[in-house]
């Protein structure tokens, strides 16, 4: 792939990014330079190597769910600023 002008356009309208003449011409060096890298990986031999889906091999180790009781609504409701029999009072957020 040839990194020229009108690419670097291409790409900074996708990215909606703004670049000077001397920022272009640094992106384009770096965009070679990434694109030789690439190349450089093209040139390893991956035949019988699996593709990497997870990282590791390691399964989520989850814990056992324990029932435990609730707090007590009337000590929930002491430290509430405000509140009702069975609610939380908060000021009105919402208006139409």
């Amino acid at each position: 792939m040839i990194i020229d002008d009108k690419k670097i356009e291409e790409l900074s309208h996708l990215a909606r990014l703004e670049f000077n003449a001397e920022e272009k011409l640094a992106i384009a060096r770096d965009l070679d330079k990434i694109l030789a890298f690439c190349t450089k990986l093209d040139e390893l031999d991956t035949a019988g190597v699996e593709p990497l889906i997870y990282l590791s091999q390691e399964q989520n180790v989850l814990r056992e769910d324990l029932v435990k009781s609730g707090i007590d609504k009337s000590l929930a409701f002491k430290n509430a600023p405000s509140s009702d029999s069975d609610y939380f009072k908060v000021p009105k957020v919402i208006t139409k």
